[in-house]
């Protein structure tokens, strides 16, 4: 029963090494992504803005940048990290600033005003619509609410979403993606190394209930 106990003791010792290194060696991967995100994100150089007191503001008011947190917790439903937001290193790098980002062109198209001009008449739906200049209000309309085929909606549609926003936003999104990832992938390798250590203790205490003493010549029945 012994000899099996430190038999089971050494094998435990062993998976537990290998579940050990496996997340150390994860966690160094971890921080090369890290790495590499960050150097992204210097590269680009984009910024949040704060005031004196450290608060997020747009274009200079708390009220905007409010708003624009009020778009992606309340509408996107996302969940807002506030610990990610320091006014000492105001770089967008982690997911809730990189969402944050996003959020603030959407909000800037969504409620924006787009110039339509016609350059003859047009009858649309029964309504005719004089040659002229027209001022469109977005009004909270997305890509799909648009009725494209409207003389003033569908170019006003790619007046306000333009493909510059919509590369930004995807660029963004890829960006919260990774760093979330990232997070995740942090954790679980914490977790592996964690699940190691306790492996290997549960070993040792096996193979020392089966009865192996250790000294500084190797381990002893």
């Amino acid at each position: 029963m012994a000899h099996r106990l430190r038999v089971v003791g050494i094998v435990a010792v062993l998976v537990g090494v290998v579940f050990a290194v496996g997340g150390f060696y994860g966690i160094t991967q971890v921080n090369a992504g890290y790495d590499s995100l960050e150097a992204f994100s210097e590269a680009q150089n984009v910024e949040l803005s704060y005031n004196d007191d450290g608060e997020l503001v747009d274009r200079g008011s708390t009220e905007g940048a409010e708003e624009i947190m009020d778009l992606l917790t309340d509408d996107w439903d996302y969940s807002v990290r506030k610990s990610e937001f320091d006014p000492d290193d105001p770089l967008v790098d982690t997911a809730s600033e990189y969402m944050y980002q996003m959020a603030t062109i959407a909000t800037h198209v969504l409620h924006g005003t787009q110039t339509v001009e016609l350059p003859e008449d047009v009858e649309y739906n029964g309504k005719t619509y004089e040659a002229g200049t027209y001022e469109f209000d977005v009004d909270g309309r997305y890509w799909t609410d648009f009725d494209r085929q409207d003389p003033i909606e569908g170019p006003a549609r790619g007046l306000a979403w333009t493909g510059t926003a919509h590369g930004l936003i995807a660029e963004l999104g890829v960006g919260a993606v990774t760093a979330s990832a990232l997070q995740l992938g942090m954790t679980m390798s914490w977790l592996m190394v964690a699940l190691g250590v306790s492996i290997l203790g549960l070993g040792l205490g096996l193979f020392w209930v089966g009865g192996a003493g250790f000294d500084p010549k190797g381990m002893t029945s």
